[in-house]
């Protein structure tokens, strides 16, 4: 495993960190935040409506063009004159949802609270508004207060107003702190830049190797020390059964800072169709230590366990101690399995002359190439005919690289996604002994020092003063005050945080401390960068955390290229705290789209487990929104005609979320005792060319409003679908019922997914109800079930015992 500094690690108490979080201090930072409680993104295509935010924002070409379609029909009811005094007003109102603080203006922070159907306004631009568009109003909302308040110049914009007046529009425009940093990693006042985690696993015993098998699954496989595999499905949950399990034979104890156990896990790259992976374990073979590197296949009668009948030793190595025992397997671009020894242990890699890592004879403190293709018949393993040592008799011809005292934890660059720039290099973290920590990029036939020298610094002055060592310097190093075990991470290249896209991120064992590098092309030096979680709200996002626990193990990426890290509050192979974070970038996502993948189905013959969340958000106080106007408590407006517009659905609703049914908290913020009275000196408000008599009739609900009903076990997101249509409540036929349709109702009812479409009254018959909808047939893309093509309502030729119902969900569905 690893080491500390040739010192067994020192016990410190399971406390989480939250690095840098400077809690309580300071100003709050600013919180871009989308609508759907994500962070913004540059669109793929140019925004032709809402073009003030193609650089940056929440809308995507198709719902620009869906907020200009909007934008005609409401100003098609409107005068040549109306039109060129409120145009821009409007344009202004519908494009505040493509905003980058589409959340703050909308007051949709906090996900339980029902999201404002127009954006919160400043105090001077809403006056403006009001005297100028107010009637524009009821074309833009549903919301019965506003219109109520349609002539109460004060009362209206109080309503309209924020609490957090650094967010209201336009104002926010101007605000140089909201927008200096905006769309980039933000760096707190120490130059500590901001990220947040999101929990992916838990309970695991010391979790050291998280890998893929790059079989389109999207799997990913998680090794514990004592020598468990277990297997997690995309959606996080993990099978009750282990991948695989040689806890007998691996060597390990429960101390703390054991470094012997079960190091390596990786597939090879044609595991898809040969069923092959290589395993770096700890045995004890008499009364020796040894590291092992076997081949295993896959069962054939299941695909998520291994054969265990089906080891082949590849190769073993005596060790001539219990620590610096390497542990990283890997393949390459070139298709050769790398194997990343340590120098043996004890302190100074004491062993001959100069030590096992200069002495190219002995395969321990090395970095070994071989080739396992073709291995079925004949011996376990090949030389790469371009190992640079094939052609010395006093070297081992498995040497690749050498000089490297207990390198934990590398990887291969996947290059950049565009220009695959960078793509093959090996990164690794090589563990110091007592001064200092490196990160190498490995390179054939190179020296990488140890012992002569440590991270820049000498450390055996003799052999330091040798200049044919002709050693490979670091790429960075740093002292012991900052940390005291490396473990090299990755070059992130996923798809999701393209802001992260060439940074290399790892950490160190002891101190929890994240870090970054960044190649700067120009003078080909890298930059260092920590990493600290989130402060303020900066991590104020559904699911994601600002701490994690101390003891940073090992960094991995999944398939699709997202990183993530594994941790523990104890540093003991058989203690359950051990935790997979995924790292996230809370400035800035990928547009929608962009990053889907679809994973080929899993077939499981073994019992799911659901992953269950345990880590919280600390140290933040999500702030809770003013509560709306009651109809006791908001002023009367003025007695003047309100022009109504049933036929006109909530445009910037984008949750159609149904009326809550409990009564609006009754606090409310200041308002005018009475309404302001129109005199001829006030500017009249462009009316319609048209307008209807009469006010909206106040509901509970919202026309097309959705609910669950008959579902025994009181579980929210599953029921018989019921729909609210012209006053009353009534279900919906399955005719034709589809999982598109269960999409528009999830979606609609503020899940992410739809799991199932129900039919034949699964949850039961809505007998007290009129059916009120049948030969439903929906896209799966409209924004309400109201919306999809169907008969007249109430016209159906079915009965109750042909209910229709959904099961949603929050986590992506999977076909296996």
């Amino acid at each position: 495993m690893r080491d500390v500094g040739g010192r067994r690690a020192a016990w410190l108490p399971p406390t989480l960190l939250l690095l840098a979080l400077g809690l309580g201090a300071g100003p709050a930072r600013a919180h871009p935040q989308c609508l759907d409680f994500k962070p913004p993104f540059k669109p793929q295509e140019g925004l032709e409506f809402c073009s003030m935010y193609r650089e940056l924002g929440c809308c995507d070409a198709a719902r620009d063009a869906e907020l200009m379609a909007t934008f005609y029909t409401i100003m098609d009811h409107f005068s040549y004159h109306a039109y060129s005094s409120c145009a821009g007003y409007v344009q202004d109102l519908l494009c505040q949802e493509c905003s980058p603080y589409a959340a703050h203006l909308f007051d949709a922070e906090d996900p339980s609270t029902p999201v404002r159907t127009v954006p919160g306004l400043c105090p001077d631009y809403c006056s403006r508004f009001w005297l100028r568009c107010r009637s524009v109003i009821t074309f833009l909302s549903n919301d019965t207060v506003l219109a109520d308040l349609e002539q109460d110049q004060h009362g209206f914009c109080e309503y309209l107003k924020l609490d957090d007046a650094d967010y209201c529009y336009p104002h926010l425009l101007s605000n140089r702190e909201l927008t200096k940093d905006l769309g980039r990693v933000t760096a707190d006042a120490e130059g500590c830049l901001q990220l947040c985690v999101e929990e992916v696993a838990n309970g695991l015993r010391n979790p050291l190797a998280m890998v893929h098998a790059a079989d389109g699954t999207h799997r990913f496989f998680v090794a514990e020390q004592v020598g468990v595999v277990w297997v997690y499905l995309p959606d996080r949950s993990r099978l009750e059964k282990p991948f695989l399990n040689i806890s007998k034979a691996v060597l390990t104890s429960p101390w703390e800072g054991d470094e012997r156990g079960f190091l390596g896990l990786t597939f090879h790259p044609n595991y898809k169709y040969n069923g092959k992976l290589y395993v770096y374990y700890s045995v004890e073979v008499g009364i020796h230590e040894r590291i092992r590197i076997s081949e295993f296949h896959v069962s054939t009668s299941d695909m998520n366990i291994v054969d265990h009948t089906s080891e082949r030793v590849i190769l073993e190595i005596d060790e001539p101690a219990s620590n610096h025992n390497g542990g990283q397997l890997l393949f390459a671009d070139d298709g050769y399995l790398y194997i990343f020894t340590g120098d043996g242990g004890m302190a100074g890699d004491p062993f001959g002359k100069f030590g096992n890592s200069q002495n190219k004879s002995a395969l321990l403190g090395k970095v070994l190439r071989i080739d396992v293709d073709d291995n079925n018949r004949g011996p376990p393993y090949r030389i790469p005919p371009d190992n640079p040592f094939l052609q010395d008799p006093a070297a081992r011809p498995e040497v690749f690289a050498y000089g490297v005292r207990n390198m934990w934890r590398c990887s291969v660059d996947r290059g950049d996604p565009v220009t695959k720039e960078g793509k093959g290099r090996i990164f690794c973290g090589d563990v110091g002994q007592n001064k200092y920590e490196e990160v190498d990029i490995i390179e054939r036939g190179k020296n990488y020092g140890w012992r002569a020298m440590e991270g820049f610094a000498c450390y055996d002055k003799k052999l330091c003063a040798n200049s044919s060592l002709d050693d490979v310097l670091p790429i960075f190093a740093y002292p012991h005050k900052m940390g005291k075990s490396v473990t090299g991470g990755y070059v992130y290249r996923g798809c999701k945080y393209p802001n992260l896209n060439g940074m290399y991120i790892f950490g160190d064992f002891m101190s929890g401390r994240m870090m970054a590098l960044q190649e700067d092309k120009e003078s080909g030096q890298w930059n260092y960068h920590e990493i600290c979680m989130g402060r303020g709200l900066t991590c104020a996002f559904p699911g994601l955390i600002n701490n994690y626990y101390q003891y940073i193990i090992s960094f991995a990426e999944d398939e699709a290229g997202e990183l993530y890290f594994m941790s523990t509050g104890i540093p003991s192979a058989t203690s359950a705290s051990g935790v997979v974070y995924k790292l996230v970038d809370p400035s800035r996502r990928a547009p929608p789209g962009k990053c889907h993948y679809d994973p080929l189905p899993v077939r499981l013959k073994s019992k799911l487990i659901k992953f269950e969340p345990k880590e919280t958000l600390m140290g933040v106080d999500i702030p809770t929104k003013r509560s709306r106007l009651t109809g006791e408590e908001r002023p009367s407006p003025a007695p003047t005609q309100t022009i109504t517009k049933d036929w006109l659905q909530e445009l910037l609703n984008l949750f159609n979320e149904e009326w809550m049914t409990t009564p609006v908290p009754k606090t409310t913020p200041t308002v005018a005792a009475t309404t302001t009275k129109m005199t001829s000196t006030t500017p009249k408000a462009p009316k319609p060319c048209k307008s209807r008599k009469g006010r909206r009739r106040k509901r509970k609900y919202k026309n097309g409003a959705l609910r669950l009903a008959g579902n025994t076990e009181g579980m929210s997101d599953r029921g018989r679908v019921e729909i609210f249509i012209a006053g009353e409540w009534g279900t919906v036929c399955d005719d034709l019922w589809d999982i598109k349709s269960a999409t528009v109702v999830c979606r609609q009812l503020g899940f992410s997914y739809a799991l199932r479409a129900t039919k034949q009254a699964w949850f039961g018959e809505g007998g007290h109800l009129r059916i009120l909808l049948d030969d439903v047939q929906c896209e799966g893309t409209e924004r309400q079930l109201l919306d999809c093509k169907h008969p007249r309502v109430g016209t159906h030729n079915c009965g109750h015992h042909e209910d229709a119902g959904v099961m949603c969900g929050n986590v992506e569905p999977v076909d296996y």
